[in-house]
């Protein structure tokens, strides 16, 4: 049985999730642990807008605008983490 689309991204989202949990308590830096968890969040909420909200079939500017709202709030967290890492 060949898995379908939602069976991989499924797959793929857990990986991220492992990652996510994994991957930043092994960095030195507390700024390059956020911006690897923050670039994971970004990946899975592209994975669950385009495939489990059907976004894959949208129109481009609905894609678009999605894609740009994930960049926007990944990139104001961020800098927000930047922010707090300063102080």
């Amino acid at each position: 049985m060949i898995p379908d689309r939602l069976d991989i991204t499924w797959i793929v989202l857990i990986g991220l999730a492992l990652a996510a949990i994994l991957l930043p308590p092994l960095l030195p830096r507390p700024l390059l642990a956020n911006t690897l968890l923050l670039a994971l969040a970004a990946a899975k909420g592209r994975c669950i807008a385009f495939d489990f909200l059907d976004l894959r079939a949208a129109p481009p500017l609905w894609r678009g605008l999605v894609s740009a709202w994930i960049v926007i709030l990944t990139l104001f967290a961020w800098l927000v983490s930047a922010a707090v890492a300063l102080i």
